[in-house]
Parts: structure tokens; C-alpha cells; sequence
């Protein structure tokens, strides 16, 4: 290798250092402001080496443990159930769009692309899914709506089932006497992961961080997600922090609101960071190459 080309590896090579440092290290600066001392962060503001520790935001969320653990696992079946089920239903809409000889095919792919353009609005939806569905107060109402099929993920894989599988594979299987079902089950999704593992990926997060159903439609505290319920623990920590009156002689007034929001997003996000590895790998799977014999 020449001494230029060596000179621009280590400087492709320092970049890239210096992107993924500014990616990191915005969550070693979350993780450390969440058990910095409060009353330190509103002095000096947020530091990657705060004068004063403390876990008082923490300590306080123990005691919610209990709620907390629900939510989780009420969080963690939402989602791993949701994602399945809009997986399967969006490749199962996508993949006959992406068929030029399906009868309609404009018509229903006009459809699909209508829903991102317009929808019926809050009033319109709550009152479909309370009064014609009824899923208020239950579990589905935390997988069903607007959550279950995106029509931009339809319209994502429909794209990636069009352009990259290959049509002479399909055709080659359909002489062999396969009918669709089997085509879609052997073929279309086996060689589709690296779109599975993206719109599951989109899927799973809107899942895990969706707040807005349960604050719309779950009132019982048992069905609240992880979201909802740490969204409502910081209301109250909010709420018994800045009302003197309430808090008066009251230890729930020294409850920290500056960290407290960095613990809870600790708890949210940590999750999420610890399974990204294990999945990571599905994003290069799936290729086509060699499929089709030349």
C-alpha cells in the first residue's frame, strides 16, 4: 500500500471515529446525567463528569418496581406480538402488489398510498375503535391502531419484492408446479430479510415507544405500557416538585425532576440498545445472488 493511500485510510479511519463518538456519546451523557445530583445539573448544567453522583432518581423508580416490571412485560408482548402480526400482514399486501399480473393492482396501490396522504382524524378513530371494535381498556387497543400496517412500509417492501427478486425465479418456480402460497412462504421470504429486519425494525420501535394509544385508549393502570407508565411517574414527580402548596413538609417535594427524566429515559431506551447487536446481523442476509442460475 503507498504512503498517499495509507494517508487517506487513516483519515477515512478518523471520520468515522468521530461520527460514531458523536452517536455514542450522547447516551454516556444520558447514563451519566441520570445519576448526577440534581440540584449539580441546575449549578452546572449536564457534564460527562459531574462534581456530585446520585441514584435518588433511581431509588425512586424501585419503588415503582413493581408497575414498572408490568409494564415491561406488558411492552415487551406488545410488541414482539404487533411486529409478527404487521410483518405478516404488510409482506402479505406487498407481495401481491408487486405482481404486475394482479388484476387492480393500480387501483389497490393507489389505496394504500391514499392512507398516507389523509386520515380520519382523532375524533373519527376513537370513536371507530371504542364503539365499533371496543378495544378500549384492552390489549388491542395497544396493537391495533394506526400501528398494525403502515402504508409506507407496504408501499417500502411492495418496492423491494418489484426490484429485487427475481421475476425469472418466480417464473422457474411456477413451471415446477409451486402456486403462490408456496412461493411466498419458500421464495419471496426467505430472500426478503434484509426488508423483514428493516420494517421490523420500524415496526418494533413504533411499538416499543408508542405512548399515544395507551394515553387514548387504556385508563386501567394494569394495561398501561412502559411508556404510559413513565410518562405518568414523571407528571406526578413534575407536579408534588413544583407545587409548594401540596408539598409542604413533604420529602416527595426534594424528588429530583432534572435526572428523573434522564432515568426514565435510561429505562426506556436501554432495552432497545441491548438486542439492536443480536438483530443487526439479519440486515445482510437474504441476498439474492446466486438464486437465479445463469
Amino acid at each position: 500500500m503507498s504512503k498517499e493511500s495509507r494517508g487517506w485510510q487513516w483519515f477515512a479511519h478518523t471520520i468515522m471515529i468521530l461520527f460514531s463518538l458523536a452517536c455514542v456519546l450522547p447516551f454516556f451523557l444520558l447514563i451519566i446525567s441520570s445519576i448526577t445530583d440534581d440540584q449539580t445539573i441546575v449549578a452546572e448544567g449536564y457534564s460527562f463528569f459531574p462534581s456530585k453522583l446520585s441514584f435518588s432518581a433511581y431509588n425512586y423508580l424501585w419503588t415503582q418496581s413493581s408497575q414498572i416490571f408490568r409494564a415491561y412485560g406488558i411492552t415487551v408482548l406488545v410488541t414482539v406480538i404487533g411486529t409478527t402480526a404487521s410483518l405478516l400482514i404488510t409482506s402479505l399486501l406487498a407481495y401481491p402488489l408487486s405482481r404486475r399480473d394482479l388484476p387492480g393492482r393500480t387501483a389497490l396501490s393507489f389505496i394504500v398510498f391514499f392512507t398516507l396522504l389523509f386520515n380520519g382524524g382523532l375524533v373519527p378513530t376513537y370513536m371507530v375503535y371504542t364503539q365499533v371494535f371496543d378495544v378500549k381498556d384492552t390489549i388491542f387497543a395497544l396493537l391495533i391502531p394506526w400501528l398494525l400496517m403502515n402504508g409506507f412500509n407496504v408501499m417500502l417492501m411492495r418496492t423491494f419484492f418489484a426490484t429485487t427478486i427475481p421475476g425469472a425465479l418466480l417464473e422457474a418456480a411456477n413451471m415446477d408446479g409451486a402456486g403462490e402460497l408456496t412461493m411466498y412462504i419458500r421464495i419471496i421470504l426467505p430472500l426478503s430479510l434484509p426488508i423483514l429486519a428493516t420494517v421490523g425494525m420500524f415496526q418494533g420501535l413504533a411499538y416499543w415507544n408508542d405512548w399515544n394509544n395507551g394515553l387514548v385508549f387504556i385508563t386501567d393502570p394494569k394495561l398501561f405500557s412502559l411508556q404510559n407508565l413513565l410518562n405518568r411517574i414523571m407528571n406526578d414527580v413534575q407536579y408534588l416538585a413544583s407545587n409548594s402548596n401540596v408539598n409542604s413538609g413533604n420529602a416527595l417535594a426534594q424528588l429530583p425532576s432534572e435526572t428523573f427524566r434522564m432515568a426514565i429515559a435510561v429505562i426506556g431506551i436501554i432495552p432497545i440498545l441491548a438486542l439492536y447487536p443480536f438483530f443487526q446481523k439479519y440486515f445482510i442476509k437474504g441476498m439474492t445472488i446466486g438464486a437465479v442460475k445463469g
